[in-house]
């Protein structure tokens, strides 16, 4: 199985552009490492996040780095630089816009590739120092996008992975800079917890 990895910087995170063995430091990784283990030899994983990105970087790239790389299946992890661009720079996705490409997206790859498993990730956020001027705002922002998230899945029949209140519940036990850094990008033990939860909804794919 062909699996690929698609998103923002939390999926990019600090991977190697030119060699798609290193996927970077974060749940990509993680992922390969714990399922190549229990499965020997049935995965190949390919990392395409890229930082910044929004949900329209995504479409503009969905020949070059989803089509033509012909997976089997993939994850998509996207909606916080949507959110995040508006509010620092006004250049974000508005929530009515980003469930409409998304599911442009979604649409254009099951036409291409009718085969492809897609699982979607839930976009989410913590306070930290990347958004404590407008976190109220930035929070409704994300929960936002996380529901257009949430529909876009159910309306394609596709599985939906949730994170945010994994992400409220481990902050609410400790705090969040454990989870997150800044209240955007995971810590080790955040890419840990998405990965947790995406390793089973990957796992179903194998049956």
């Amino acid at each position: 199985m062909r699996f690929l990895f698609q998103g923002d910087s939390i999926t990019d995170a600090g991977r190697n552009y030119s060699d798609d063995a290193a996927m970077g430091r974060g749940y990509p990784t993680i992922t390969a490492a714990q399922l190549g283990l229990k499965y020997p030899g049935r995965f190949e994983f390919i990392n395409r996040g890229i930082s910044g990105n929004r949900v329209v970087d995504l479409y503009q790239r969905i020949k070059a780095d989803f089509i033509n790389l012909k997976p089997d299946a993939l994850s998509i992890l996207i909606g916080v630089n949507d959110v995040w661009h508006e509010l620092a720079w006004q250049n974000g996705v508005d929530a009515k816009k980003y469930e409409r490409v998304y599911g442009w997206l979604v649409d254009e790859l099951q036409e291409a590739l009718p085969q492809l498993k897609i699982i979607l990730l839930e976009p989410f956020t913590l306070p930290g120092s990347a958004n404590e001027q407008y976190y109220d705002q930035f929070r409704y922002e994300t929960e936002l996008r996380a529901a257009a998230a949430k529909r876009v899945a159910e309306s394609h029949s596709l599985p939906f992975v949730k994170l945010m209140e994994k992400f409220d519940k481990a902050a609410a036990e400790s705090s969040p800079e454990l989870w997150l850094s800044d209240g955007v990008h995971p810590t080790a033990a955040g890419h840990g917890l998405i990965s947790s939860v995406l390793i089973p909804e990957i796992e179903k794919l194998l049956k």
